[in-house]
């Protein structure tokens, strides 16, 4: 039986929650992903920021506010007052199976794998794509 371990990505691009909306938005930005674990500095998990989150902290383009003066907002406000922190988390050896349904009965878009309080990978809706193809592909190949 496959397990979150097996397909889970490893190592996380993480923060801390002191570091700032604008640190957040330029990981997102030059990684391409769309979710943060928070954790602490002895790398405890502690919440998760999504591109919604940021979305939802940013100032509407229609107020006409330029791109510096929204970096400036946003060097002053600390993740900590957006992130969420009532987020489900799944342990390396829980089965994929159960994840996959703990992401579409829930509707997330991740799921932080956490051992002991430890942060030790996420599981995306994108990991799951990469695995249905690998499985497409070996039955086109049989």
């Amino acid at each position: 039986m496959l397990k979150v371990k097996d397909l889970m990505t490893t190592p996380v691009f993480s923060l801390k929650e002191a570091d700032s909306l604008q640190s957040a938005r330029a990981l997102m930005d030059l990684q391409r992903i769309r979710h943060i674990p928070i954790v602490t500095v002895d790398n405890i998990f502690t919440g998760l920021l999504t591109h919604r989150d940021i979305l939802s902290a940013t100032i509407s383009q229609l107020a006409e506010m330029d791109p510096e003066t929204q970096k400036e907002i946003d060097a002053g406000i600390p993740i900590r007052e957006i992130m969420r922190t009532d987020i489900r988390t799944v342990d390396e050896d829980t089965s994929l199976k159960l994840a996959a349904q703990t992401l579409l009965n829930h509707k997330y878009g991740c799921l932080p794998v956490v051992h002991d309080g430890q942060l030790m990978g996420i599981l995306t809706e994108a990991d799951f794509l990469r695995l249905t193809i690998d499985l497409m592909d070996a039955l086109d190949k049989q």
